[in-house]
Parts: C-alpha cells; sequence; structure tokens
C-alpha cells in the first residue's frame, strides 16, 4: 500500500488532527511493548532501525556493516522479521529455495551476503543465529521489538523525508515519537542531506552519522545509455536520484507501492513502454527479486551503496562492541571490493 499524503513532510489537514486520539492509544501500546526486557545474546546484536513506517535505508546499512566486520574477521549473521513472506520462522535463508513470497525481499538481498535468518519472534531466531556459528548478529529493523537485547542501536534517517510530518500512526508515519527512539538509540545514521530538519528534533548528545548513496554494480554500464526506470521501494526517488548520478538518461519512470508483488502483466507493459521508448529497462535489487522469474534477464538492475562522511567515527562506534576493527581501506582483503561501494550494495 501506499502512505497517505497527508504523512509527508508538511502534512496536515483535518485527517491527522482526526485521528490523533488512535494515534495517542498507538503510542501508548507501542511504549509498554518496548519496556519489557528481552534476551541477551552472547555475541554483540547491532539494530538498524527506524521510526517511521516504510524505509528509510535500514537494509543499506545493514549490508554496509555486515561487509565491514566480514572485512574484519566477523562472522555476522542477519537477522529480519521477513516483511512481505509468509514464513514465521526461525528460519534461515536460502536463495535457492526461497523466493519473496516465502521471505520477503531484503531477507534475498542479505542472504545474498551472509547468512541470513527471518522470523516473528526476534529472541528466538537470534538462538538459532547463535547455535549456527554468528559471531554477530546485524538486525534489519526490530527498533521497537523488545525481545532481543541491542548492543548498538542504530536510528537510520532518510534525510529526504525526515520524520514524515511528525506525527504517531496513524496520523503520520511514527512507530513512536521521535524522542522515544532516540533515547533507545546510541547513534542515528542520516542518509543523504537532511532536507526536513529532522536532526533538529534530536537530542544533543546522541551521535549523528552522515552518509550518501553511491551508484553501485550494473550501475556504472548504464551511463549515457536512455532508460526506463521503475522501482516499488518506500522512496523511490533516491533510487532515481543514484540512477542520474551515474550518468544514466532517465527517460521514463514508473513507480509502485513498497514491496509491490509483480505479475506477468505488470513486467509485460514495463517492457512494452520501454521498448516503445527504446529505453533499458531498469530497477532495484530489491525489485528484481519480487519480478517474475522469466523476465528478469531482460531487465538491468542497478545496485547501490554507501559513502560515509566520517569512516573514522564509524569505526571508532563499532570498535566497543567488538574485536579491533581495522580502517575500511585497510580492512579488505586483496581482491576485495569497497563495503562502501561494491560489496554492501541494495536499494532501501
Amino acid at each position: 500500500m501506499r502512505a497517505p499524503g497527508f504523512w509527508l513532510p508538511g502534512g496536515g489537514g483535518l485527517a491527522p488532527f482526526l485521528l490523533t486520539p488512535v494515534s495517542a492509544l498507538y503510542a501508548r501500546a507501542t511504549a509498554r511493548r518496548v519496556a519489557r526486557a528481552g534476551w541477551t545474546a552472547p555475541v554483540p546484536v547491532i539494530c538498524c532501525g527506524n521510526v517511521t513506517a516504510g524505509g528509510a535505508g535500514k537494509t543499506t546499512v545493514a549490508l554496509d556493516l555486515i561487509a565491514r566486520l566480514a572485512a574484519a574477521g566477523v562472522g555476522a549473521h542477519a537477522l529480519l522479521r521477513g516483511y512481505g513472506g509468509s514464513a514465521r520462522g526461525p528460519l534461515r535463508v536460502d536463495p535457492a529455495r526461497h523466493d519473496s513470497r516465502v521471505v520477503g525481499d531484503e531477507a534475498l538481498l542479505l542472504a545474498d551476503l551472509a547468512p541470513t535468518w527471518v522470523g516473528a519472534d526476534r529472541a528466538e531466531t537470534a538462538r538459532r543465529a547463535v547455535a549456527d556459528g554468528a559471531g554477530a548478529i546485524v538486525m534489519d529493523d526490530g527498533l521497537q521489538n523488545p525481545t532481543l537485547e541491542k548492543t548498538l542501536a542504530l536510528l537510520v534517517i532518510d534525510g529526504t523525508f525526515g520524520f514524515g510530518n511528525g506525527r504517531v500512526i496513524p496520523s503520520g508515519p511514527l512507530r513512536e515519537p521521535v524522542a522515544a527512539a532516540a533515547a533507545r538509540a546510541h547513534a542515528a545514521v542520516l542518509i543523504g542531506d537532511d532536507e526536513t530538519g529532522a536532526t533538529r528534533l534530536l537530542p544533543d548528545h546522541l551521535p549523528v552519522l552522515r552518509a550518501r548513496l553511491v551508484p553501485g554494480p550494473g550501475t556504472s554500464s548504464l551511463a549515457g545509455r536512455p532508460v526506463l526506470a521503475f522501482a516499488g521501494i518506500a522512496n523511490p526517488r533516491k533510487f532515481f536520484d543514484t540512477l542520474a548520478e551515474a550518468g544514466a538518461i532517465i527517460v521514463g519512470r514508473q513507480t509502485f507501492a513498497d514491496h509491490y508483488p509483480y505479475d506477468d502483466a505488470d513486467i509485460a507493459l514495463i517492457l512494452a513502454e520501454a521498448e516503445k521508448l527504446a529505453a533499458v529497462p531498469v530497477t532495484t535489487r530489491k525489485d528484481i527479486v519480487r519480478v517474475p522469474p522469466r523476465f528478469r534477464d531482460g531487465i538491468a538492475v542497478a545496485g547501490i551503496g554507501l559513502a560515509w562522511e566520517d569512516e573514522v567515527a564509524l569505526t571508532a562506534l563499532l570498535a566497543p562492541h567488538l574485536p579491533p576493527l581495522r580502517p575500511a581501506a585497510q580492512a579488505l582483503p586483496a581482491g576485495t571490493s569497497d563495503p562502501t561501494t561494491d560489496t554492501a550494495t541494495c536499494t532501501a
């Protein structure tokens, strides 16, 4: 489903006002839930969470951190609910057996990089990961889930969307008040420019790490070529902007709801429009796993990665919770791509 227009930054009107009593109930219920104690794993647990419904770049950050940990000799496992999939878990994802209908699209992206688990019960799923040899656990989402204690909680913020209209569901996109989420976070990660002034709502003591999206694998080959770009993600603008940064000539754009399950008719129409425009059809890595398999070879896939403004600050944040980490430029074995660009690529 698409978020209502009044959830956007600056959104207002009668609807959010009328829904305020329901939002208050939602916020109180969340506060009671997150106050519960969870299981403390014997390995570090890093949570890449957010406070808004929809994408903020959590998976992109999780992929980046997993690659960094691997380069430093830490065998991290990914853990997530598996939104959009039918599996309740705990289940270790096998890309050869499971598709997005079973485990969700984010799980398949993470499973390309590291052992990945999906499960509604985060604590039990984490126990399974630890038993399977996880040296650390990187959670994609779960900041509002109390069943698993976090060693390091990151509040991920999309610079273009911020906190939307600043209201709690259903009056706005917030899962809880910003102050409540920030109080449980060890740092915030701002992706892109702070177009809405979101960082002004964070407490002064909370460190803010800044990063930007950069073109990843498959994107450079599109430079100078006309493309028809389509995406079913929370903020397709990020994808389109990254394509433009890579030099692709966007002659057509099509957007779908986040996690949209493409069918044959959808893709046939996209391919027909691309042919009409003499353009290359291109989508995100997150979208391609939801495209019917028989169409995938005819669609280009553009990855994205993260470039951190302050690598030293990132390493310093991770260091207390993990074995000694080498600076990113030195941490990679010979012949391995930099995790800020090629290795950690996904679409948020």
